[in-house]
Order: structure tokens, then sequence, then C-alpha cells
């Protein structure tokens, strides 16, 4: 016989992040049936669903099938009461991310606004601080030098540090999830193989899985422009750095990494645009969106939109550019550090989820 110990406290809080009545779902199965994701074998999210009604928090929070899943909405759209399991889905992801995070106020910090202005407030403090330190916390004379301001050198190590010891705490986190899945989903008779990386890379690059949602068309073309203008900006931020520590920085705007920064600006607009778009007036399908929803398309927007205006400050020589610079060190600050405990954090969490679950042969 087994016990079973219901955590109301989460149930409470699934309903409340997802808007979704969990008492209502009779256990159809519809959900699981009309997935064309979930696997034959203890498909998804049927059992999920029950487990979010039970309060079952322990039984959710180390569930590979969670990440598996892609929110394409087409168990919420043929669910015949409306209980909106691609919404309880999310919110169990979303509670994921705190759950896991380490020091475990990361968490809270980026998923409560109440707690939004003490997010901002310590880059901010720590960004015065370096500049303090590196006594160029003034607006330099002549033209626009952003080098001047916070020297390459300096901007680059320090970035570069915080942003590994975030993400070093937040390998903690991904540890604890995968030992977790191990328990939940251990891999059985036929043990674990080694970890498929190229294919799980392949799944990633092409977005693969999408193809087979059918209430989300939209959705893999946003994440794709999302996706592939970040890495991008990524390819574009590594040749800046390069570039500045052989002395070939700033860029001239005909420069071809110049030309594929702003081309990757106008991808990531446009994916925001798409999911914008969805979420206002696509809400059948799309679901609720949560605060952590909002947070990081607005926080995306904001670092892309600043370093278009920083760029064109420079070119301009406006005499706000510093303000807008700083600006922007707070918007890469938040994107790129909080990553890992905020709704990006899936890029970390449904790789590894992806790596266990094709290590063990979950299809």
């Amino acid at each position: 016989m087994s016990t079973i110990n219901p955590d109301l406290g989460f149930k409470r809080k699934l309903t409340r992040l997802s808007g979704s009545q969990l008492n209502q779902c009779m256990q159809c199965g519809n959900c699981s049936a009309v997935c064309s994701l979930a696997p034959t074998e203890r498909p998804f999210p049927r059992k999920e669903m029950i487990w979010s009604g039970w309060g079952l928090k322990d039984k959710l929070m180390g569930n590979v099938d969670i990440w598996l899943c892609h929110q394409c909405g087409d168990c919420s759209t043929y669910c015949p009461r409306d209980v909106k399991p691609a919404d309880v889905i999310s919110a169990i992801r979303q509670t994921s991310y705190q759950h896991y995070a380490r020091p475990l106020f990361l968490g809270k910090l980026v998923s409560n606004p109440v707690w939004l202005p003490l997010a901002i407030a310590i880059p901010v403090v720590v960004i015065i601080a370096i500049l303090f330190l590196a006594g160029t916390f003034k607006i330099p004379p002549g033209p626009v030098d952003y080098s001047a301001f916070f020297p390459h050198g300096l901007l680059n190590g320090t970035f570069s540090a915080i942003t590994l010891f975030f993400y070093l705490l937040a390998s903690f986190g991904i540890g604890r999830f995968w030992k977790d899945m191990k328990i939940q989903t251990p891999p059985g008779e036929a043990g674990r193989k080694r970890l498929p990386v190229f294919r799980v890379l392949r799944e990633i690059l092409s977005h693969s899985n999408f193809s087979g949602c059918g209430s989300r068309t939209p959705g893999k073309v946003a994440h794709l422009l999302l996706f592939f203008g970040f890495t991008l900006l990524i390819m574009v931020t590594l040749y800046a750095i390069w570039a500045t520590v052989t002395h070939h920085y700033p860029l001239p705007i005909t420069n071809p990494f110049k030309i594929l920064g702003n081309l990757a600006s106008v991808m990531i607009f446009s994916g925001l645009g798409i999911m914008t778009w969805q979420r206002l007036f696509n809400k059948s399908v799309f679901g609720k969106s949560a605060y952590t929803d909002w947070l990081i398309l607005a926080a995306i927007a904001l670092l892309t939109l600043s370093g278009t205006l920083v760029q064109l400050a420079r070119f301009g020589d406006w005499s706000i550019a510093y303000h807008l610079y700083f600006f922007h060190l707070v918007a890469v600050w938040f994107v790129i550090m909080y990553m890992p405990f905020t709704k990006l954090g899936h890029i970390f969490y449904r790789t590894t989820a992806l790596l266990y679950a094709r290590s063990i042969g979950r299809k």
C-alpha cells in the first residue's frame, strides 16, 4: 500500500500560476492521446495532471517529461473540461526554476514582482562599484567613446567572471535536477548509454519537435528567430571581445559582424513581436501569461533596444550616449546573469532533460 502525502501549498501555487482548476480534471486521457510528442510508454501529460491535482511535488520536480513537452497547447485545445494542461506544465517548470535555484533567493528574485526593484538594484550597484574602483564613473569629454567610460578590458573581465560565478551557482541546481531525474525515471534494464550530445544538438538547432505541434505553429517561427538571433549576438560579442584585445574596436558600421549584429536585432524583435501578439490576442490557444513570461520578454526587448540605441548614440554622438550605455549594461546583466533562474532557464533544463531522456532511450 502506498501513502500519498499531498503538498497543498504546492497545489495552490500551481493553481495560481496556471489559472487551472486542477480538481476538474477527470483523467480522461485526452491530453495524452492528442499529444504528438508523448511516448507510447508512460505518456504525458495525463500522469502529470493527476500528480498536480494531488499536490505531489516530489513526483514533478525531477520529472523529465515536464521538459520534453514543448507546450504547443494541443492538450489544452482539446481538453473537454478546459483544465489547461499546457499551462499546468508551464507552471510546474516555473516552480522548478525556484526549486533548483541555488541560492534559493535567486529563484525568488526573478519570479515575484515584489523583488523586481532588488533584482534591478543589484546590477546597478555592482556596475557603479566597478566604475568607481576604475575611477571612470563620470561622463568623458569629447566624442562618444564607451571605453573611456568603462574600459573594455575591465568590462569583459568583470562581466565574464560574474557570469561564470552565476552559472556555477546554477550548475549545482542542474546537478540536483539530474539526480532527481534518475530517481523519478530510472534507466531500466537497458541501462544508460553515452550522452547523445550531437543528436540532442540537432533537435535543438532544428526545433524539430515543434513541427508536430498543431495549435501553436507560430511558436516555432518565433523560437527560431529568438534562438538564432541570440546565437548571432553571441558570435558578434565574441568577435567584439577579440577586436578589443587586438585594438580593432570600435567596429565601423560596414563591418560584417556589425551587420550580423543588426540582423540579429531584427530577428529578435520579430520573434518577440510574434510571441507578444500571440499572448495578447490568441489566449484561447496560448493560455495564461504569467509575470515571469512578460518579465523575460520585456527584459530581452529592452536589452536589444538599448543595444541598438547605444550603437546609434555612438555614431550620432548623442549627449545621452553614456546614460544609454549604462542602462544597456544593466539589461545585459539582467538577461545573461539571471538567465538560469528565469524562464530562459529552460535552455539549460530542457537540454539536460533531453540528454538524459535520449540516453535512456526515452523518445
